[in-house]
């Protein structure tokens, strides 16, 4: 049976908490885990916890004291988190809408709308929020809404605001790159991913993209950045069909081949790809 994070935390807490008691009072009873620290409780809820067991804990908890705003706030993080932003978003309405909201809840609040694809209430949130409020996600939020009424100088003013206050880069560089795609920019979109890829080597997404750049260009070659030998193997695969997709058959087919001799196991996709190209006689 799995011992749940949340029953090994409520353990550490509880002890602590006896640990911290001086020894008086341990004979009071307690109404459930309320002789926790509730704070470090629902900090745990928001980051360690399963997202649906911290969706029911809190669910539970904000109902049995609806007038708590911190409970309702840790229900929509949490529905966000489970990949539920559609629940998310009337929860984060009813946030949004109290005195004590603050900024930070309309940026969380715009995140929940965008997910769902309701562009123009997301915006509306963020316009209410004043330009001395800066964080790395407003302005990461601030640029993909940009993006999508494809007004570029704003978008890249944004992107390059939310790239400078953040040690960890990476992701909304590849974001920032793939609007550069998009707009058919594709050296500059080639230089982001590159960049993305320096700050964050893991990230398959950046280096996909950036073969999509190359390949855009008719630039068929791998370029040397760090990557597993699966990883090479599926962008030599991204790499033929890019090349396929612009007429330069023979040049894919070569590619797929590498592919499938590259991979270490069976490459099943490059294999059917390169069947059906030489079974048609393209």
């Amino acid at each position: 049976m799995r011992y749940s994070v949340i029953g090994a935390a409520i353990a550490a807490l509880a002890l602590s908490g006896c640990l911290n008691s001086g020894g008086g009072d341990v004979s009071r009873s307690f109404d459930g885990v309320n002789v926790i620290d509730e704070n470090n409780l629902s900090d745990i809820m928001l980051t360690v916890a399963d997202p649906n067991e911290a969706v029911a804990y809190f669910r539970r908890s904000s109902t049995e004291e609806p007038k708590r705003l911190d409970l309702k706030r840790g229900l929509a993080m949490s529905l966000v988190r489970a990949g539920k932003p559609a629940e998310a978003v009337p929860v984060w309405r009813k946030v949004t809408s109290h005195p004590d909201a603050t900024n930070e809840d309309r940026v969380d609040f715009a995140d929940a709308l965008i997910r769902t694809g309701s562009w123009d209430e997301a915006k509306v949130q963020l316009d209410q929020i004043p330009p001395t409020f800066e964080t790395f996600k407003r302005y990461r939020l601030e640029a993909i809404v940009a993006d999508s009424e494809q007004d570029w100088a704003r978008a890249d003013s944004f992107y390059e605001i939310a790239a400078g206050l953040t040690n960890r880069p990476a992701a909304v560089l590849n974001n920032w790159g793939y609007s550069k795609l998009t707009r058919g920019d594709m050296p500059e979109a080639e230089r982001l991913f590159v960049q993305a890829i320096e700050y964050d080597q893991t990230l398959f997404t950046a280096k996909n993209n950036l073969i999509l750049a190359r390949g855009a260009q008719r630039n068929y070659q791998i370029p040397p950045v760090p990557m597993t030998q699966v990883e090479r193997a599926q962008l030599l695969h991204t790499l033929a069909l890019s090349a396929i997709k612009q007429g330069d058959v023979e040049t894919g087919k070569a590619l797929l081949r590498d592919a499938i001799e590259t991979h270490p196991q069976h490459f099943d996709a490059a294999v059917r790809t390169l069947r059906t190209l030489e079974g048609t006689g393209a």
